[in-house]
């Protein structure tokens, strides 16, 4: 193996003492075509052109000399460097680290980077960082080719942010453009790029306040929230409607795990309890009603509560033919057909209730028929009063919910 391995960060300013002292001594070199091409590079040395990362590696664990990898940015920060440190390649590696790339972003813009959610988009898995942008008011985009701007921003559609587009930082063709994200798509960028990607409804309120947070990203506690989930009506407004009780709403959530990088569709939110306590978990939320009452109730509720969700107002099943993929689903109303129309969806899970046992059955067919383990539990909640220790309130439902079982 390499006698020794040193991993430099390059962010297009001078190279450190120690990184051409480094290159100096390597007898190779492995970076992309822009890094090969640096002056302090030594002509003898093997160049290895960047592609596969994992490739190289093994290329360098069979060099006996000094190999140097370069790399854009702090290459520990989603960089090469977890993969040169697997365990399967055995190398043993120096760094010398440089500015990250989203690090010198958000310098550019002269913004604040703590409160932040940073992410990084592939072809594969775009719709995750979306996602994010959907949920956060200030993301950080790392991009790939097939994964930037304009994907970005189609996949966004009507959900309204403005970007800011760094192209190529660190080099003379650097450029930073300011762009809302439905003109996005009319441009080609340069890859890769940073995007951060910012705004959104209720953003003013969700940023913490001046002097700073205590937690890089996003602040669990920011803005004062009332402790724990499954919140009383009080927490509402107007409080909560007929299936929106604190027990079935809190073993709803239990099974649905909505999490970061989630797209929740919550259909029939009501008083906007479901819908908020998901994105409060840090999912992406699209609430849908029919009622547009409801539709302001949760609006009001997500602003009061500081996250950042999708209000539609439309009747389901036909509203939901145009809304993105979902990974979860509550059906709050609609019953089996609506069931039926979001199993055809594929969501890793869906969670109903039914009041009658006949609804109940039919609710569990119709996930049962579209690919879906049903389970269905009797849920009976008794509200007491302390003072008296006598009944205050009795709700009793039928929760189901169900788990795909092939993609």
């Amino acid at each position: 193996m390499a006698d020794r391995v040193t991993v430099i960060g390059w962010d297009g300013s001078p190279l450190t003492d120690a990184a051409r002292s480094a290159l100096a001594a390597a007898t190779l070199v492995a970076g992309a075509a822009h890094h090969l091409a640096l002056p302090e590079v030594p002509p003898a040395a093997e160049r290895i052109r960047l592609g596969s990362v994992d490739l190289a590696a093994r290329r360098i664990a069979q060099h006996r000399g000094s190999a140097v990898v370069l790399a854009d940015g702090d290459p520990g920060f989603f960089g090469v460097l977890r993969t040169l440190r697997a365990p399967e390649h055995g190398l043993e590696v120096e760094v010398v680290p440089a500015v990250s790339s989203v690090a010198t972003a958000f310098a550019r813009t002269a913004m604040p980077w703590d409160d932040a959610q940073i992410v990084v988009a592939h072809s594969r898995d775009l719709r995750r960082a979306v996602n994010v942008c959907r949920a956060h008011p200030k993301v950080a985009v790392l991009t790939s080719p097939g994964a930037g701007p304009a994907e970005l921003a189609l996949l966004l559609g009507d959900v309204h942010r403005t970007f800011v587009i760094c192209e190529e930082l660190g080099t003379e063709r650097e450029e930073v453009t300011v762009v809302t994200s439905d003109r996005a798509a009319d441009h080609t960028w340069r890859d890769p790029n940073v995007v951060i990607v910012i705004g959104g409804p209720g953003a003013a309120e969700s940023r913490p306040k001046a002097g700073g947070g205590w937690i890089a990203g996003r602040d669990p506690g920011y803005p004062p929230a009332l402790r724990g989930w499954a919140l009383r009506g009080g927490a509402y407004g107007d409080g909560l409607g007929e299936g929106e009780s604190t027990e079935l709403r809190a073993a709803q959530l239990a099974r649905l795990g909505p999490r970061v990088g989630d797209l929740v569709w919550d259909i029939g939110s009501g008083s906007g309890a479901a819908a908020v306590e998901a994105a409060r978990f840090g999912a992406a939320v699209i609430a849908v009603d029919r009622d547009p009452a409801a539709c302001h109730r949760t609006t009001a509720a997500a602003r009061r509560h500081g996250v950042q969700l999708q209000v539609v107002h439309g009747t389901a099943p036909q509203v939901l033919e145009d809304l993105p993929e979902p990974d979860v689903v509550r059906v709050g109303g609609g019953g089996a057909a609506v069931v039926a129309a979001c199993a055809d969806r594929r969501p890793e899970r869906i969670v109903a209730h039914a009041v009658t046992r006949d609804d109940a059955e039919a609710i569990g067919r119709a996930l049962a028929e579209g690919g879906y383990a049903a389970e269905c539990t009797l849920l009976q909640a008794v509200e007491l009063d302390t003072a008296a220790w006598v009944e205050r309130e009795r709700a009793v439902a039928f929760l189901l919910s169900g788990r795909r079982t092939h993609p």
